[in-house]
């Protein structure tokens, strides 16, 4: 029986205008408006819309960045950078109106301290590849930035708050345990990546 020669990885090329990340640079702008109408005018519905949008496409992109076989390397930064600053907007702006307690936001803001050590210890012994990201986080990313939409739904429209909280709060300790899940794993890479630098010495 002959072998079926196995798919080519894409190799990420060096082009920035590209449609994936168009649509990451107009999540960016989403964050900043996403802000506005929540600590401003408190228009939350409009909050809302603005928030699940953002989220939907953080898997719109990958999904075009892999169909239409344009993945690059400013994308391969870009989208995690609008996950994160999605996520850390969310939590600065929910803690301000009260929306989650302190513990939440202490929580998810350990885990993202922790990788983030983790990366700097990998810089200073000289690896700066960006870490594989693992499915675990990127579920857990996807989840959370649906359980914000569902939480401030709740707050925006009390006579659907008897389900939309309770969802949206599921949500989040579902995506608290990806996350945290995500942080080990990257953890049990970092000390991988550090055990086989030191062989290589």
């Amino acid at each position: 029986m002959s072998q079926q020669p196995a798919p080519s990885i894409a190799t990420p090329s060096d082009r920035i205008w590209t449609i994936p990340n168009v649509i990451s640079f107009f999540r960016l702008l989403g964050v900043p408006l996403f802000l506005y109408l929540l600590l401003g005018p408190h228009h939350d519905v409009a909050a809302v819309i603005v928030l699940a949008i953002g989220g939907t496409t953080d898997w719109v992109d990958g999904f075009v960045a892999r169909r239409m076989n344009s993945v690059s390397r400013l994308g391969e930064l870009l989208d995690p950078f609008a996950d994160r600053l999605y996520i850390l907007a969310t939590l600065i702006g929910f803690t301000v109106r009260g929306l989650v307690p302190y513990w939440l936001t202490g929580a998810l803001l350990l885990r993202e301290l922790v990788v983030a050590i983790a990366l700097l210890v990998l810089r200073r012994h000289g690896y700066t590849a960006a870490l594989p990201v693992h499915y675990v986080g990127k579920t857990g990313t996807f989840v959370l930035l649906a359980a914000f939409p569902m939480i401030l739904l709740a707050k925006a429209v009390p006579s659907i708050d008897w389900w939309a909280g309770p969802v949206g709060w599921g949500l989040a300790w579902w995506a608290l345990g990806l996350y945290w899940s995500a942080g080990v794993l990257y953890l049990i890479q970092t000390v991988r990546l550090l055990r086989a630098a030191r062989v290589a010495t």
